[in-house]
């Protein structure tokens, strides 16, 4: 079965993969459907991030439009559990509001794309882990910058936050378990979380995890 993996091109340096590479974007859903009919695709599996709610709705349509097979790679959503201290949010700007109040330090674990949506909320320190050193001056004026790539763990997002004298976390409900040690160790330390929910995106048909990708993948082609 070959396959060709399709990047946004947001990071700068992505991890090598054992499969043809593709950077960019496509220019919509009909520009997408252009692309799957040129490089004679077959079936689609989108597996992008929960929050790139614009490329899976474009997913969908491409696939109205082509007729190809569509299935999402969707990770379940974090869950609150026993001594978490969550407040859940429906949005970027929902998560901004819940910041109103005396300064404090905040770990901003949303990436860089809507970092402005705080910037009313200049009151805090923002503790921010990206995977690339921004190239253009940030929005909030008093940041400290991380660069690190995932995936962590509980005993180094413990000491990040204990490091930085974190007492409030904003997340981004990406699920699965790459990003969820600072949830853990917020758990452990007591540290209030603000977490903001996915955005909406079509119905599609769906799979939680890889095994289950590859199974539709092989069935499909009658392997």
């Amino acid at each position: 079965m070959a396959a060709i993996l399709s990047y946004a091109g947001r990071v700068q340096s992505p991890r090598p993969q054992p499969v043809p590479v593709r950077v960019g974007g496509f220019g919509g859903a009909a520009g997408l459907a252009g692309w799957l009919r040129a490089n004679r695709i077959a079936r689609i599996v989108d597996a992008t991030h929960p929050f790139a709610a614009r490329i899976s709705r474009n997913a969908v349509a491409a696939s109205a439009l082509t007729g190809l097979p569509l299935l999402a790679l969707e990770r379940p959503a974090w869950q609150p559990g026993p001594g978490d201290d969550w407040t859940e949010v429906a949005d970027m700007a929902a998560a901004a509001r819940a910041l109103d109040g005396p300064p404090r330090r905040v770990f901003l674990s949303i990436g860089r794309q809507q970092l402005a949506d705080f910037r009313g909320q200049a009151q805090h320190h923002y503790l921010l882990r990206l995977v690339d050193r921004p190239d253009d001056p940030l929005p909030l004026p008093d940041a400290t910058v991380v660069i690190a790539r995932g995936p962590f763990d509980v005993a180094g997002d413990r000491a990040l936050l204990e490091g930085h004298r974190i007492d409030l976390i904003v997340a981004k409900n990406a699920g699965g378990g790459g990003a969820s040690a600072k949830l853990a160790a917020a758990r452990a330390m007591g540290i209030p979380v603000v977490m903001i929910a996915r955005p909406p995106v079509p119905d599609r048909p769906t799979a939680a995890t890889v095994e289950d990708v590859l199974a539709w993948c092989h069935a499909d082609l009658g392997v």
